[in-house]
């Protein structure tokens, strides 16, 4: 009732999201160079005006997308590995594919593409993006990895390097989904490619004993 009572202020309120959900579809489709606030008030059924009532500029519709889209991912994920109690290969598994799930599979999953062809033209936003997302997801894998060092469940290896060559693969499975894979250039089904790549890089992890 109360909703029905105050239409305009309940839409008001949607505004915002509204407004980086079209953005983020347009950053995805289109590049954020090429991508123009007259577009996303248009995607979003609003005007210019009530665009900028909310966001000054690009820039921080931008960084609006990650901070509502991908870091509560995060936040989530370094709650889940605060409270873990099985065994770290089964955490690594389940934060992979908890990351697909909420980021690969949806419109967020282009995000990390878009960073890479647009990075060396907007350098203050790659910068944004890196202490955003990249240094919160690197943390997360290492905190994962050494915890499975420190339990005997995995092999004493090069942390930092191995937390490259883990998620390498599934950020490559993004950028063929965003990229050829759009253009009908096949491709991998996802959740068969994610079961290879896990056992392949689990079972490198492991000691003696847990393999």
């Amino acid at each position: 009732m109360e909703a029905l009572a105050h239409p305009r202020q309940r839409r008001k309120q949607a505004r915002p999201a509204e407004l980086t959900a079209a953005a983020l579809e347009l950053f995805v489709e289109k590049g954020f160079a090429a991508t123009r606030l007259d577009d996303v008030a248009a995607r979003a059924g609003v005007s210019k005006g009530t665009l900028y009532l909310y966001f000054d500029g690009k820039d921080a519709l931008f960084k609006a997308v990650i901070q509502e889209g991908i870091v509560p991912i995060l936040e989530a994920g370094a709650g889940l590995v605060d409270t873990f109690e099985g065994g770290s290969a089964e955490l690594l598994r389940t934060l992979i594919r908890e990351w697909w799930q909420r980021i690969g599979s949806s419109a967020l999953g282009g995000v990390p593409k878009l960073m890479i062809s647009e990075a060396r033209n907007f350098p203050e936003l790659a910068a944004y993006y890196n202490e955003a997302v990249i240094t919160r997801g690197r943390e997360l894998m290492r905190r994962v990895l050494r915890r499975g060092i420190e339990r005997g469940e995995f092999r004493a290896v090069d942390v930092e390097t191995a937390i490259d060559v883990i998620f390498a693969p599934v950020l490559m499975l993004l950028i063929w989904r965003y990229s050829l894979g759009a253009c009908g250039c096949g491709g991998h089904d996802p959740e068969s490619y994610l079961d290879t790549h896990l056992d392949i890089a689990l079972r490198g992890l492991a000691t003696g004993e847990a393999t």
